[in-house]
């Protein structure tokens, strides 16, 4: 025969198994320092400015 659950106790546990998925998710999304955002800003900007010296005039 199976064992005995606590479909409460089930229930609480799958949920914390998910919110520390979106937890994860948002740490890599949003949690980043000024300075990381910083530079990703600078890079961008240099990457569009390579681009748009490089379109041919029609």
């Amino acid at each position: 025969m199976g064992d005995v659950v606590n479909l409460n106790k089930a229930r609480k546990a799958k949920a914390r198994s998910g919110a520390k998925v979106v937890a994860e998710a948002n740490r890599a999304k949003f949690g980043r320092t000024k300075a990381e955002k910083d530079r990703d800003r600078i890079d961008k900007a240099r990457a569009d400015r390579l681009v748009d010296g490089a379109k041919l005039e029609e």
